[in-house]
């Protein structure tokens, strides 16, 4: 097992994941290293923008949650995922405390709360160098470690400089690709059978069944022909559905003080004058959200409409912050 990471640099190529995430755990100390060494009473603006450098490790917690975590689950490895995700959490919350005491300029309390900060980084950062970074190298392929960059960054790293690319492109590569235009294939950790490929994804008709099943809004595709192909049948409609109305003009699907309205968004949209139309009223004891959205191709043909209902009354009524489960 590879030891001592963040002393031996040079032993991983510029720009590998694991050198980055040294690197930035580097910055972390130096950043502390320059707060401790302010007052901020004298000196307000320079710790507070120091605070919020500090701040900006939350792209490094993103980083792990979202790209090395999944590639350490597909080899067995759940356990970052589970502890180290929640003691992730548990600095966000140190640093949103932190951050009311600097914002609010409590200077009696700026120190103790910074350095409860830098107790939980400093412990984590021992953790990652001691154990998680030694098992994901020797668990993870070297293709893995490839794959990372563009998801890396797209969420971003603690330097104002990217870092540079890892593996750097052949010289017949170096045109930049998006990553939604990325097509690279890669492995899988299921069977493609019976699934079709989406834009982000690939899935079974019983999964897209099951998405639009249970998806708390009703959903009505009508198609560029002004003709109903689609509605999700969910346990707790808005506005009942039945087979019927599949393959009928939607202008016959509605009551005739509300069709005009319809034909006119219909009108509006073909002409691409407009996308989105969206009206709220009372029905039922219930407040209710109705919104149509346009639907065209990548030349902006229009491809027909989405029309889209939910009761939003207990969201309507939500107030303050919910954070934990209060299950009866």
């Amino acid at each position: 097992m590879i030891t001592n990471l963040s002393n031996n640099l040079e032993q991983f190529p510029k720009g590998h994941p694991v050198r980055v995430y040294l690197e930035e755990n580097i910055l972390i100390k130096q950043l502390f290293q320059e707060a401790f060494s302010i007052n901020p009473k004298e000196d307000f603006q320079k710790f507070y923008n120091i605070f919020n450098q500090i701040c900006e490790v939350e792209k490094h917690f993103a980083r792990k949650e979202n790209q090395l975590f999944p590639y350490l689950e597909k080899y067995g490895w759940t356990g970052p995922s589970q502890g180290m995700w929640s003691f992730h959490d548990d600095i966000r919350a140190l640093i949103k405390d932190t951050r009311v005491v600097v914002e609010n300029r409590d200077f009696e309390n700026i120190l103790e709360k910074t350095i409860n900060v830098y107790n939980s980084l400093t412990h984590l950062i021992s953790v990652e160098e001691n154990r998680l970074f030694p098992n994901a190298l020797q668990l993870l392929k070297p293709e893995d470690w490839e794959e990372m960059y563009e998801g890396d960054s797209e969420i971003g790293w603690m330097f104002i400089t990217p870092p540079v690319r890892y593996p750097a492109l052949k010289e017949e590569e170096q045109e930049y690709i998006h990553p939604s235009m990325d097509k690279k294939k890669r492995k899988l950790p299921f069977s493609l059978e019976d699934r079709t490929h989406y834009d982000e994804g690939y899935l079974t008709p019983e999964q897209v069944n099951f998405i639009f099943k249970f998806l708390p809004v009703d959903i009505t595709y009508v198609d560029e022909n002004d003709r109903v192909i689609f509605y999700n049948r969910g346990d707790e409609r808005v506005f009942p559905r039945s087979a019927g109305i599949i393959g009928r003009e939607v202008k016959f699907c509605h009551p005739p003080k509300s069709v005009d309205q319809v034909l006119k968004i219909l009108e509006e949209f073909k002409a691409g004058r407009q996308d989105v139309a969206d009206f709220w009223i009372n029905f039922k004891g219930k407040f209710v959200h109705i919104r149509y959205f346009a639907i065209r191709d990548e030349k902006r043909n229009y491809k027909g409409v989405i029309e889209m209902s939910q009761d939003v009354t207990e969201i309507r009524a939500l107030e303050g912050e919910k954070r934990l489960l209060d299950w009866k």
